[in-house]
Order: C-alpha cells, then sequence, then structure tokens
C-alpha cells in the first residue's frame, strides 16, 4: 500500500501546488491593480507595487492554502475515479478512508513547510514591503531591524520597538540633530498617544538636552511631540496578526497579557494560524465524497464549482465566527476552529448517511 500511497499522495500534491499558485497570481494580479492607485505618491512607482505584491505573494499564498487542498484534492482523486483507477485501487482493498488518508499523509511535509514560510518568509517579505513602500511614499526614510523600527525626518530619528493592540506606539526613542550633525537632545517615552495626524502625546518621559556641552535631564508625565509620521504610516510600523510569525505572535500575547491588555483579536490570529492543519484535513475530508461513484459521474467544471462553493461557505464562515467570537468573547481557539469541526462534522454526517 505504500506505494499506492506515494501514487496518490503525488497526484495530489500536483493538484494542490498547481491551484495554490494559480490562486496566488489571480489575488496577486488583483493586489497590484489597486496598488496602481498609489502610483505617483511621492517616489512609488509601478516597479515598487510590482515588487510590494511580490513580497507580500507568500502570505496570500499561507491565506489560499485550505482552499487550493480542497480544489486540488477535487481535481486529483476525480481524474482518478474518471481513469478508474480509483475503482481498481478499492477492488484490490484500499478504503475510501485510506485513499483520503493517502491525501492526508502528502499534507504532512506541506504543513511542516508552511510553518517555516508562516515563520520565517512570510514576516521577513511583510516588513521589507511595508518599509519600501511607506519610505517611497513618504519623504523620511523607514527602516527595520531586530531593535524595532527606525524612522527619520526634520532632523529627527525615531525608533519605535513596538505598537500596542491600540496603535499606540510604545518604547520609543527620539533623537534631535543640529544642522551640523550635533546631538541636541534624547526623549525616551514609554508609550505615545496618537492624538491627531501629525500629533503624539508621550507619556512617562525622560528628556535629556545638550546645552553647550552640559546634558540636562527631566522627567514629565505628558510631553506634546510633533510628528513627522501621519497616522497611517504609524499602523505601518508593525505587522498585522495574521503577518506575525507563530511564535513571535504567541509571545506578543503574553507581553500584552502581562500589561493587561486586550488579546482576543490576537489570539485568534494565532489560533487561525495554528488551525490551518485542521482547515487543510477538513478540505481533504469534505472532497473525498464527491469523487466516488460511476466513473464520470462528474465533469472537471462541477467539481470545480463543487469546490468554489465549498471554499466560499468556509470563507464565510471563518469571518462569521470571528466577528461572532470577538462580538460575543467567546474563546478565540473555539471561534478560529469552529468551521473546520463544523465542515468534518457535516461531511461524516453526509458520508455516514450516504452508506445506509
Amino acid at each position: 500500500m505504500n506505494l499506492l500511497d506515494r501514487y496518490i499522495g503525488l497526484a495530489a500534491l500536483r493538484s494542490i501546488l498547481l491551484v495554490a499558485f494559480g490562486l496566488t497570481a489571480l489575488f496577486s494580479l488583483l493586489e497590484f491593480v489597486d496598488q496602481l492607485r498609489d502610483v505617483g505618491q511621492g517616489n512609488y512607482r509601478v516597479l515598487d507595487a510590482l515588487a510590494f505584491v511580490l513580497l507580500t505573494a507568500p502570505l496570500r499564498l499561507l491565506h489560499i492554502v485550505p482552499v487550493a487542498m480542497l480544489l486540488g484534492t477535487l481535481f486529483a482523486l476525480g481524474n482518478l475515479a474518471s481513469d478508474s483507477e480509483l475503482i481498481a485501487m478499492q477492488s484490490v482493498g484500499l478504503s475510501r478512508r485510506q485513499i483520503a488518508g493517502s491525501v492526508l499523509k502528502m499534507a504532512v511535509p506541506l504543513v511542516l513547510v508552511l510553518f517555516l514560510m508562516a515563520e520565517y518568509v512570510v514576516p521577513a517579505g511583510e516588513r521589507l514591503a511595508d518599509a519600501q513602500r511607506m519610505s517611497r511614499m513618504s519623504v523620511g526614510a523607514t527602516i527595520e531591524n531586530g531593535n524595532g523600527f527606525w524612522s527619520q525626518g526634520n532632523g529627527q530619528y525615531l525608533n519605535v520597538r513596538w505598537v500596542d493592540v491600540k496603535g499606540e506606539p510604545r518604547d520609543l526613542d527620539i533623537y534631535a540633530f543640529s544642522d551640523t550633525g550635533d546631538l541636541k537632545s534624547f526623549i525616551h517615552a514609554d508609550k505615545a498617544k496618537v492624538a491627531s495626524s501629525h500629533a503624539w502625546q508621550l507619556r512617562d518621559v525622560t528628556r535629556t538636552q545638550l546645552v553647550d556641552g552640559e546634558a540636562h535631564t527631566e522627567r514629565m508625565a505628558e510631553l506634546p511631540w510633533p510628528s513627522f509620521l501621519s497616522s497611517k504610516q504609524v499602523r505601518l510600523l508593525i505587522l498585522p496578526p495574521d503577518s506575525m510569525p507563530p511564535v513571535e505572535l504567541f509571545r506578543y500575547i503574553h507581553a500584552l497579557k502581562a500589561d493587561d491588555q486586550q488579546t482576543a483579536r490576537l489570539e485568534q490570529a494565532f489560533w487561525t494560524k495554528v488551525g490551518i492543519p485542521l482547515s487543510m484535513a477538513a478540505m481533504v475530508l469534505v472532497a473525498t465524497p464527491f469523487v466516488f461513484g460511476p466513473p464520470r459521474a462528474r465533469t472537471g467544471g462541477q467539481r470545480l464549482a463543487i469546490g468554489v462553493a465549498i471554499g466560499i461557505v468556509f470563507s464565510l464562515t471563518q469571518q462569521i465566527t470571528s466577528l461572532v467570537g470577538l462580538l460575543l468573547d467567546f474563546s478565540p481557539l473555539l471561534a478560529a476552529i469552529a468551521p473546520s469541526l463544523l465542515l468534518i462534522g457535516a461531511t461524516q454526517y453526509y458520508t455516514r448517511r450516504a452508506a445506509a
């Protein structure tokens, strides 16, 4: 049966990869068209928009993997059924459950690749894409490194180490320089409230000013600061939850909890990431019943329509459960995996009823 496992698994893998890259290309094209609206702002050009789309493509690939799993499984097993290969496999004792298991075995290394992508490739691409886009569209330059985000403007350098769930910069340093390049002042603040587009209210401030070679330090509860960053640019200082590495997101959630901040949205994003393997398994299980039956019972177009319909319903269910979970303060874990569990339950019910 190992030979049949490999045969079924490789057939499914080829279809899944083809569908995944096709859908990623389609949604990347739509994103490119959307980015063209910003071409001309600052130094943002068509090539910059193309680079942004390419750098953010891994995140789109990660999002469509469950649907690609569904469509790929439908196409692969459907082609085997049309060629009567599934009947031949069943005649030698291979059950429907074993055939579905062959696809699931193939998914194990795929899940590992997706985890590595989510942990290393997606965050790096998103950070670089956002930093380049913001630097091209703004006068000042913005870069990112291991110490948070650095931005420059009006003779000042701003270092924001992280941004909390409310979008407020935390643990920030501001260096101000004279026209000759000499350091004039240094400000450290525990956090900042973005009062308006370019006005920040710094909290828990320590300011050091250099006057005639002497340093004068003072501490203040609050200090207004005219920022060179707009509120839109501030939102780009940190990755959205679905772009953060799973391990880093887990640590970030615990850091926010230690600060008594709300983490429901972040926890939901974390459990959605963790629940991707469950979503993939659900898609394989729901695809299996549609490929068994009389040979050539369904055409490729019918399988595509079935897959698209199930994918749309699954996506809408995910969005609804996420919103309801946030509104009613449900368990983020339950809200994230509920669509997959419902899909698996519905598939099992349908299979048992069809077999009765």
